[in-house]
């Protein structure tokens, strides 16, 4: 099931469009603005029909904006995903595997891409509403895509959590803790090297 999981962040393409008339995605810009770094811990829950709990997941996270973000399953399997401005990366240490797939425009785009993306993504990519103070929906503007629609919310320049619906109606609920925005990141802490013995599958354009 926690494969499930990782699919579910890893298979998120939206294709280009651009923004509706009336998004709130300047709302959301200015509400991002103060996160340029962040790490901590997280809380994954994945839930089915009936709000009948699937899975769940625990680990932590760092954050750079623009364009980094490494996302590390620590319980109850041991999983590693980081993205750079050129690969997004996927080591699943329990299977000994990694795979290595290009950041594109039209490449996988998964919830802390789109933390830690530019503006023109957020404008091109969704359709932003603002339902209260600090809580932005998301929603595709193409159809065919991983997900129906994701809820970020904000705690003033805090990240407090996430929900992500599918297209099968589950609904995936992220909440983080220990979040630390004043110590230093740089590109360099989300370097990867794939393990010696590891199997490696490249899905390079």
């Amino acid at each position: 099931m926690m494969k499930y999981v990782l699919t579910l962040w890893l298979g998120l393409l939206p294709l280009l469009a651009f923004a509706q008339p009336g998004s709130d995605v300047n709302a959301l810009i200015i509400a991002m603005e103060p996160i340029k770094r962040l790490q901590g811990s997280f809380t994954q829950r994945q839930y089915g029909e009936n709000n009948v709990l699937l899975a769940e997941s625990s680990g932590t996270f760092r954050l750079l904006r623009p364009g980094y973000f490494a996302w590390e399953i620590l319980s109850p399997d041991e999983q590693l995903i980081i993205a750079g401005p050129e690969f997004i990366w996927h080591h699943d240490r329990d299977l000994e595997t990694v795979t290595r797939r290009p950041v594109t425009t039209n490449a996988d785009m998964t919830p802390l891409q789109i933390l830690g993306g530019d503006e023109s993504a957020l404008r091109e990519k969704f359709q932003v509403v603002q339902t209260a103070v600090g809580t932005f929906q998301l929603t595709p503007l193409a159809p065919g895509i991983g997900f129906k629609q994701l809820t970020l919310v904000l705690d003033g320049a805090q990240l407090a959590g996430m929900e992500i619906q599918d297209n099968l109606d589950q609904r995936v609920e992220i909440t983080f803790s220990d979040l630390d925005s004043e110590s230093a990141l740089s590109s360099a802490d989300f370097a990867f090297t794939p393990p010696q013995g590891a199997d490696l599958f490249y899905y390079d354009e």
